[in-house]
């Protein structure tokens, strides 16, 4: 598995291509914008993109799919922000979009599969509803969208949020998980659990 992260938008949103080395196939976690960049990526590693995965229902990580005709796949407590642009934030930071509904709804501990990559879903509600991390457990990494940052923890002052709910998914979910996985968040640097779990205390 080989990952490239793309810094896209005004929120620098970090859009991860994961790409399966062996069958050339990939998939694209929260593609915030730039969709040409994007495609000009993966046509560089000669990868084919099966799936779309958002790791929540904002604008900022999603807006970048509208153009890449692929099927999209979201946890079903956020699926309605693909079709409304208050959810996704879009019309209340002035340019309000939609999306088509998503071909796959995402719950806890579905198996995302494309070429031999499998992810793990986890639910950690806070930052939204439907927010979700993904775990790949054979390369110690997780995708942690905007739950879990290098140096701190995901916003709950946005509609759905709940400082409660974050603090108890991050508890219970993702510091129970192994120090060494490496951390892939929804923007800023990577790092790995146990740095996070230091600053955090």
């Amino acid at each position: 598995m080989k990952i490239i992260t793309l810094v896209l938008g005004e929120m620098e949103t970090n859009c991860y291509l994961v790409g399966c080395e062996k069958t050339k196939e990939a998939l694209i976690i929260d593609p915030g914008s730039d969709s040409r960049l994007i495609l000009d990526t993966l046509g560089k590693n000669n990868w084919q993109a099966k799936l779309i995965v958002f790791t929540h229902g904002h604008g900022d990580h999603m807006l970048g799919s509208k153009e890449l005709n692929l099927p999209v796949a979201i946890h079903r407590d956020d699926e309605e922000s693909l079709t409304d642009p208050w959810k996704n934030l879009s019309a209340v930071f002035g340019s309000p979009f939609v999306l088509r509904p998503p071909e796959r709804i995402l719950g806890e501990e579905d198996i995302i599969e494309v070429g031999q990559i499998k992810l793990k879903v986890i639910h950690t509600p806070g930052h939204t509803p439907g927010s979700i991390c993904l775990l790949s457990e054979s390369q110690d990494l997780i995708f942690t969208g905007d739950t879990l940052f290098a140096d701190g923890v995901g916003r709950t002052d946005l509609p759905g949020g709940s400082e409660k709910k974050l603090w108890q998914s991050i508890q219970e979910k993702l510091f129970v998980l192994p120090e060494t996985i490496r951390i892939y968040p929804g923007h800023g640097s990577a790092s790995c659990l146990s740095q996070v779990k230091a600053i955090l205390g």
